[in-house]
Formats: structure tokens, C-alpha cells, sequence
């Protein structure tokens, strides 16, 4: 059985990696190494962020990875069939937002949630069977093939295993840490209350917990690039941009107790 689900997430990982030379982030989990883009890892951490804001289970995010990674491939897409758009393909004209609303991976995917919160006993269904009765789509069955790979990243990014989402990349990340914008995304994706902000210089978010201070530090790695984030720091691990593709390492100054410091 275990050689079949690595067969089956390594060809899942071949149909849905676009990545730029160079660039590019790795979801470790159960001993599975995920690559992903690093545009892909951004929006699976929203996912995973938008959920926590909600207090939502992590079945919900296997169904949410589930139907983006059939759906777009884990990518904002500004076009689709017919009239749909962004990461989930959700229709304007079958009542899931404005078009601009639905190319905004934070609102794309509390739609999303708030849809699947409606199916009736949804963490009891086949991960296939949730996203298809949120979705509506003409083969519900296609979402079942990326179930194993949904998983897997679940517990990465939702920060059940510690440290198990980092990034490189091919564009040096030079100037100042944007702390005050990636402030003031992370309360629009995580909610002000899960992971409080700050635009002070090296300090950006206080974790409530061990597994949201790992999400949210997932998001940052993931977002390095947008934000010029050189490192984040916490638990006593520390990443660095200048040598990403090292992941996590164990840091000399640990921070304290619930903070997440990057620069």
C-alpha cells in the first residue's frame, strides 16, 4: 500500500509543479517531500491561514487542497470555464462573488469554506465527496486523485508537524522587510485575533498556539519574495532566504515564547 500512495503523489506532483528556475518550496510531511511553486505554497498557506481564522478542522483543508489542486493547480487563475476564475474556479454568475472578490485567495476561499460549513456531515464524506458537493463540478471523481498529496500538505501547513514548510528563491531578497503590509495581510487571512501583527522592525505576529505559530510561519516563507522577509525566527528554528533551500535550522538566539520575529 505505501509504495502505491507514493506512486500515486509522485505522479500528482508532476502534474501540478510550474516552477520558476530557481525558485520554489518543499511541504514535508510523514516523510513525503511536496514540492510546490513558490506562487502554490503562498495560497496553500492562505488556505490553511483562512481556516485557522475560522476555527476550522483540518479535514476542511484536505477538501480545500483537494478541489484547488484540480481546479487550478493551486494557482489564481484569471480565466477558466466559462465565466469562473481564481483558485477554486468559482462562477460570478452562479452567486459566488464579483469577479475581483473571487481573485483574492483570502475571499475565494472563505466562500469556499463557508460553502462546504453547509454540507451536512461533511467530515464524515470521502474527501472527493466534500469538494464536489461544494464545487458542482461535471466529474466529481477527479478530485479523489489528489486526496493523498491534500493530506499530506494538510499537516504541513496547518503547522501539525513543526518546520515542514520552506522556500528558495532565485531573486535575491534585498531592502526592508515589509512588516506593516504582510501585518496587515496576515490579519485579513489569519484574523486579527488568531496572529496579532505588528509593523515593528523584526517583530511580526504573536502565535497562540505551537501549530498556528508554524502556519503562520509557513505564510511567511511562502510570501518572502513579496515582503522582502531576508528570515523568519521561531520556536528556536530559524529560516533564511540567502540559503532557503536549507529549510528550517536550528537557531543560535531563540525567540520568545509565541513570537515570530523575521527581517
Amino acid at each position: 500500500m505505501a509504495v502505491v500512495v507514493v506512486l500515486g503523489l509522485y505522479v500528482a506532483y508532476q502534474r501540478i509543479v510550474p516552477l520558476l528556475a530557481g525558485s520554489g518550496c518543499t511541504a514535508a510531511s510523514d516523510g513525503q517531500d511536496i514540492t510546490l511553486g513558490t506562487g502554490q505554497a503562498g495560497i496553500a498557506a492562505t488556505i490553511a491561514g483562512v481556516a485557522e481564522r475560522y476555527e476550522l478542522p483540518a479535514r476542511a483543508v484536505t477538501v480545500a487542497y483537494a478541489a484547488a489542486l484540480q481546479e487550478s493547480k493551486l494557482q489564481n487563475l484569471p480565466y477558466g470555464d466559462r465565466d469562473s476564475v481564481g483558485v477554486f474556479q468559482q462562477r460570478p454568475s452562479q452567486g459566488w462573488g464579483k469577479r475581483s472578490e473571487l481573485e483574492n485567495p483570502v475571499y475565494a476561499t472563505s466562500r469556499f469554506f463557508g460553502a462546504l460549513a453547509q454540507v451536512p456531515g461533511y467530515q464524515r464524506l470521502p474527501i472527493y465527496q466534500a469538494a464536489q458537493d461544494v464545487q458542482r463540478s461535471a466529474d466529481g471523481q477527479a478530485y479523489e486523485q489528489y486526496q493523498p498529496m491534500a493530506t499530506h500538505m494538510t499537516v504541513a501547513f496547518t503547522g501539525q508537524d513543526p518546520h515542514a514548510v520552506w522556500c528558495w528563491y532565485s531573486q535575491k531578497i534585498s531592502g526592508t522587510a515589509l512588516t506593516g503590509a504582510a501585518s496587515v495581510e496576515l490579519a485579513r487571512t489569519f484574523g486579527p485575533q488568531r496572529a496579532r501583527g505588528s509593523a515593528d522592525p523584526g517583530l511580526i505576529a504573536q502565535a497562540g498556539s505551537a501549530s498556528q505559530g508554524w502556519a503562520v510561519a509557513a505564510w511567511l516563507v511562502s510570501h518572502a519574495q513579496q515582503y522582502r522577509i531576508s528570515y523568519v525566527s521561531y520556536a528556536g528554528y530559524r529560516w533564511s532566504a540567502a540559503d532557503g533551500t536549507r529549510g528550517w535550522a536550528r537557531s543560535v538566539s531563540p525567540t520568545p515564547a509565541g513570537s515570530i520575529e523575521l527581517g
